[in-house]
Order: C-alpha cells, then sequence, then structure tokens
C-alpha cells in the first residue's frame, strides 16, 4: 500500500494550451497594429494571396512579416522590438488568476500531484516567452526567427504549423524540454518503455480555439486526454467553426474563452483535472 502511495505522489498532469485567440486575442495581429500597420490589410493584401498560391498558412505570415520588414524601415522587426511589446499584450479575461487558482486548487485537494502548464503555438516565440503570464509556463514552443548580429530578424529558424504542434506533446510526454531539444533534434522519435514517459498522454489536457488545435485534439482525444474548445464569444463569424469541432466529434467540450474564476471554463478545466486524477 506504502508503495503505491509513492507512485502515486510521482504522478503529473500537464494542461496545455495554444495562445492565440485561446489565451489572448491574437498576438500578430496585435504586434504589427502597435507597429502602425492595418492588421486587417495585412491578413487579407499580403498572407492572403500565398496562401491562395498553397503556401502553409503560418510560412505564409512569417514570410509577410519579414518582407513587411525589409520593405520599410519603420515596421523593422528585431528581438528588442519584439520583446518591448510583449509587456503590452492584453490576455482574455480571468488568463492573470487562472493558473495560480489552479496551482493553488491541486495543492489543496491533491497534494500528491503535480499540474504542469505548457504553451504549443504558432505565433512568435519572442512575444510568447516575454509576456506576464510565460512565468507560469514550464516550456513554451511557438515560431521563432533567426537574428542577425543587429539583431534583426533575418529567417524564419523554427516554424510550428498544424500537425508540427503534436511533436511537441510527445516531447512534453517524453520529458524533452525545449532547450534539451536544441541539442538533440531527434530525441523525440526514439522509442521509450510505457513506464518511461513522465506524462503520459492521457495524463494530458489540450485547451485550443481553431484549425491549427485539430492534430493535438486528436491525438489528445485518441490516447484518452481531453480536449476542450474555446471561442471568442464576441466574434459571431466563428461560432460556426467552432460548433463544427463539437460537431465532428473532436473535443470533448466548447466554451466562452472566458477565465474567470467563476466561468465554465475554469470549472471544465477542474473537472477535467478531477477525471484524470480518478484515473490514475
Amino acid at each position: 500500500m506504502l508503495l503505491n502511495k509513492k507512485v502515486f505522489r510521482m504522478q503529473k498532469i500537464a494542461l496545455v494550451f495554444d495562445f492565440d485567440d485561446t489565451l489572448a486575442p491574437d498576438s500578430t495581429s496585435a504586434f504589427i497594429e502597435w507597429m502602425g500597420v492595418d492588421a486587417q490589410d495585412f491578413w487579407e493584401n499580403q498572407v492572403g494571396p500565398l496562401c491562395h498560391d498553397s503556401w502553409d498558412p503560418v510560412p505564409a505570415y512569417l514570410y509577410s512579416l519579414l518582407r513587411l520588414s525589409n520593405e520599410n524601415e519603420k515596421y523593422r522587426i528585431t528581438r528588442q522590438r519584439l520583446e518591448e511589446f510583449a509587456s503590452y499584450l492584453k490576455f482574455n479575461k480571468g488568463v492573470m488568476k487562472i493558473f495560480p487558482f489552479l496551482l493553488n486548487n491541486i495543492a489543496i485537494h491533491h497534494p500528491e500531484i503535480s499540474l504542469e502548464f505548457y504553451i504549443i503555438s504558432s505565433g512568435i516565440g519572442d512575444i510568447i516567452r516575454n509576456c506576464r503570464i510565460q512565468k507560469f509556463f514550464r516550456d513554451i514552443w511557438a515560431c521563432d526567427f533567426h537574428y542577425n548580429e543587429e539583431g534583426l530578424a533575418v529567417f524564419p529558424k523554427n516554424i510550428v504549423s498544424f500537425t508540427d504542434k503534436t511533436r511537441y506533446l510527445f516531447q512534453i510526454s517524453k520529458g524533452i524540454s525545449r532547450e534539451a531539444s536544441k541539442a538533440d533534434h531527434y530525441a523525440v522519435n526514439r522509442r521509450v518503455s510505457s513506464n518511461e514517459y513522465r506524462i503520459p498522454l492521457q495524463n494530458m489536457i489540450f485547451v485550443g480555439d481553431g484549425l491549427t488545435d485539430v492534430p493535438c485534439f486528436s491525438v489528445i482525444r485518441r490516447h484518452g486526454g481531453i480536449a476542450i474548445g474555446v471561442y471568442d464569444k464576441h466574434r459571431r463569424e466563428r461560432w460556426a467553426k467552432a460548433w463544427n469541432f463539437l460537431e465532428e466529434d473532436r473535443i470533448d467540450n466548447l466554451l466562452s474563452a472566458d477565465y474567470s474564476l467563476d466561468s465554465d471554463l475554469t470549472r471544465s478545466m477542474l473537472m477535467a483535472i478531477e477525471s484524470i486524477v480518478a484515473k490514475m
């Protein structure tokens, strides 16, 4: 009995989030508007034609940002500029308080369980890793630029697109940090035995809002984890797409991206945690 209790104390739960339109309004749009660029024009007239020409949407927007940066000195994208903007980034309702609340809740009710937070995003890493909530996350995976000696972004060095996101679920599961993966890019592909997984996929909850999250929804649910879809209740044009996630059985629940402590989303995350704990 004591041995079982000791093993139980080693269990971990991962709560994994998308970032843009999940925890915060689209950070890339906010950044270019902060620089003085019309975001709607950027997406429709710069990124849109590339996507119609068979570009993947994620490298399409990164290329468009670099083109914007190269063509107009006013819009130069540097590491310093991205980090500076990060401090101004706004979040969805309740986001600033939800992480301490969830940690405190599990410490009170399940002190033998460790709850960890992660972000897997197609957004810009140097914005997300310097925003006000970054301290709550054990690891953050996102798109990254290579910078020249002057700090100017010159090329994407890491692209996190649709199915790319699932790679990082397996890195979390196998305990491979972002820093560790820099030294060994192929570590995530190595076979491990069932008892070597740091956090089994069935002990994960994934929260996301869009089509880029569908592969993660699928992987998490296929392995017994929980997928929660969120949507912006103020953007009616997105409701149908969000509802499709439920109709197509891609997620376990669909809720407004309101992280207030008494919101339905917060209760859903608490129930998801309780469900995983009960199966341990």
